[in-house]
């Protein structure tokens, strides 16, 4: 069948709209008529060349919709059903699934990285020749066929936009603060960075019932826009942040840092930021190939806690809908994180409003 995406076909080229061709179902797999795809800076690694992958790509792994087909061998899922796109699927039996860490599946990595289904080979096509599933997905096209895995079943009263969310934003940020750090009620949080990412630490942590949640942005209205989302205070990047971070928790440093960027000049003022004994939570993705320099012998004599956040150290098929509910519970604001909507055919547009700081988090949505 045909469908439309946005291709990306070399590095550091806009993505291209165009028509290409999208196989069925196989076994273990669903076709899902996208609805939403949230725009989010980890596709934009792939334009910068900094993640390096497979091209033609298409892009795009937040996203979601409703399934349009099931293939031979799934169950738990049928057409109709109202779906959120999950980038880091499991296997539910490799070593890391039982030891209760799913978003690290091994059986479904090396499929992620290069851009195909478990079979070895991609669904998409162009002339005859494969294109890519950007973190088995890529979903910056009409319709997708995707593991089964990757499609969570959702309430049908959450809308698309913000189930596009819940699968990588909201799921990234709460789950660093509710899974990763397991943050205390009445604890100080600092959060670098006012993305979308950031912007979900900021509620998970005004869920978990952190006293002080400090962030951190280099974009005044970024800062703004945190405190409506329950930051209790806001500071500007630059030379003075930790002093300025310090003074704000009794001169010792934050309980908990969360860095939402993934900049490793951020990661290491984040762990300046921390007070002796606590935590600092990288959750935002690097470049490949990027290091960060975090000195031992202060991590050994303040015995500070440096924890990676990958996904929000999640386990989806809880997770997914645990969000929804305490969104549709009125917990969870997940509306105002949606900042602006655009068509397909906008997304280039989409991302230099990204890359400006323009808002929390565009939503490409679909007819």
């Amino acid at each position: 069948m045909k469908t439309t995406a946005a291709v990306l076909r070399a590095v550091r080229t806009p993505f291209s709209i165009e028509p290409i061709d999208l196989e069925p179902p196989r076994v273990g797999e669903v076709l899902v008529q996208v609805k939403a795809a949230g725009v989010c800076h980890s596709d934009w690694h792939l334009v910068t060349g900094d993640t390096p992958f497979p091209l033609p790509v298409i892009a795009g792994h937040e996203g979601s919709g409703v399934i349009e087909a099931v293939g031979p061998g799934v169950s738990g899922l049928a057409v109709g059903d109202s779906v959120a796109l999950n980038w880091s699927p499991n296997c539910g039996h490799c070593f890391y699934c039982l030891n209760g860490r799913p978003s690290l599946c091994e059986t479904f990595k090396a499929m992620s990285w290069k851009g195909t289904m478990l079979d070895g080979t991609p669904r998409f096509s162009i002339d005859g020749a494969p294109a890519y599933h950007f973190s088995g997905v890529g979903c910056f096209s009409e319709r997708v066929t995707v593991s089964a895995r990757s499609a969570i079943k959702m309430p049908p009263r959450v809308p698309f936009a913000v189930s596009a969310l819940i699968g990588c934003a909201v799921t990234t940020g709460v789950g660093a603060v509710l899974n990763t750090a397991q943050v205390k009620a009445g604890s100080s949080v600092v959060v670098y960075g006012a993305g979308g990412v950031g912007l979900s630490v900021v509620l998970g942590a005004a869920l978990a019932g952190a006293g002080r949640i400090i962030v951190v942005d280099r974009v005044p209205e970024k800062l703004e826009q945190a405190e409506d989302f329950g930051a209790t205070h806001a500071v500007a990047a630059g030379p003075n942040a930790v002093e300025e971070i310090k003074a704000l928790t009794a001169g010792r440093g934050a309980d908990y840092v969360f860095e939402a960027i993934g900049i490793p000049a951020v990661q290491e003022e984040a762990l300046r930021a921390a007070r002796p004994g606590g935590m600092i939570v990288l959750a935002g993705i690097s470049p490949v190939g990027s290091a960060t320099n975090l000195p031992g012998a202060l991590i050994t004599r303040q015995e500070k806690t440096v924890a990676g956040s990958y996904y929000g150290t999640a386990h989806v098929e809880r997770d997914f809908p645990r969000y929804a509910e305490l969104y549709l519970a009125g917990k969870l604001d997940l509306d105002r994180l949606i900042t602006r909507r655009y068509r397909l055919d906008q997304i280039n547009e989409a991302y230099a409003d990204m890359l400006r700081g323009d808002g929390a988090r565009g939503v490409i949505e679909f007819p």
